[in-house]
């Protein structure tokens, strides 16, 4: 990777993820930076600022790790929740081809008396727990990992993900930014690539290996700022944390949108399934099935 000949500013630098490799260290990483999907989704729902960060910051690190998936047609799906009194009962999100969309369950009036900057733990209480599912669409698979709600941020508990059920040591900075020009929001994550041969300690599994602390130290350096600054591209952030390595392979992924794929077709094939007893009890008094899409806050009249 050579220095950058400019810089993105603007829209042009959200919305698209950005993907790197530091062979010399047995490093890979993604770098993602929301700005008019991360406003479309929010603006959904009404959320008080709290939970507006809340969905923001999963929605990073949604597109963080779904872009990791090799199958392009594969999903991921983050979800937190509380088997406790928490707050926040629900938080969904999920990424499929560049396509994002979440949404965040809570109770207004509880989430009020916590105060403008509650903690991870004041929002879901006891019990919360954060599961990671990975569908690939390629061999119809189907895995998932689930760690408690622990630390201080869902990107904390993220890493714990990837180092207890995945064992590979993660670093992720994310970064939420609101104000009078809207909501914008910024994640780097930076892993150490598995590597090693059957019957041999796998390098992977060492968290205090030295190439993979060198690589975490200058990832983590990553100030808040950096991540969603809009007259910083995300190349040169990369350049920024990087630039002393022998090499930085840099590889440039589409675009991200919002992607609720709901739809009166989608809605008349999921409803199709159900005993024809069960559907006549989810109709109305005109005789439709009335459907609320939680994403996108949308109803839909569903006639079968």
């Amino acid at each position: 990777m050579s220095a950058p000949q400019h810089i993105e500013a603007g829209e042009t630098g959200y919305d698209r993820v950005l993907g790197f490799t530091i062979p010399s260290r047995d490093a890979r990483g993604r770098a993602v930076r929301l700005g008019p999907v991360l406003e479309t989704i929010l603006a959904a729902h009404d959320y008080p600022i709290p939970v507006k960060h809340l969905l923001a910051e999963a929605l990073v690190l949604t597109a963080l790790v779904g872009s990791l998936l090799k199958d392009g047609e594969g999903q991921l799906t983050m979800q937190a929740q509380t088997q406790g009194d928490g707050v926040v009962d629900l938080l969904v999100c999920d990424y499929r081809g560049g396509e994002l969309r979440g949404y965040v369950r809570h109770d207004a009036e509880r989430l009020a008396q916590l105060g403008a900057n509650p903690s991870l733990h004041a929002l879901f209480g006891d019990g919360g727990y954060l599961a990671i599912t990975f569908d690939l669409a390629s061999t119809g698979q189907r895995y998932q990992g689930i760690v408690p709600l622990e630390g201080t941020s869902l990107a904390e508990a993220c890493e714990s993900y990837f180092a207890q059920s995945e064992q590979v040591p993660t670093l992720i900075r994310v970064a939420v930014r609101s104000d009078a020009q809207g909501c914008v929001a910024g994640g780097l994550l930076v892993q150490h690539l598995p590597e090693g041969e059957e019957g041999r300690e796998r390098i992977h599994v060492r968290m205090d290996h030295p190439e993979w602390e060198h690589v975490a130290v200058l990832a983590g350096s990553t100030r808040h700022d950096e991540l969603v600054a809009a007259d910083l591209s995300m190349e040169a952030l990369i350049w920024r944390l990087f630039h002393d390595e022998e090499e930085v392979r840099i590889e440039p992924f589409g675009g991200l949108s919002r992607g609720c794929r709901c739809s009166i077709e989608h809605y008349q094939a999921v409803l199709s399934k159900f005993p024809e007893e069960d559907r006549l009890d989810m109709r109305n008094d005109q005789g439709l099935i009335v459907v609320d899409c939680a994403f996108c806050s949308r109803l839909f009249e569903i006639e079968l």
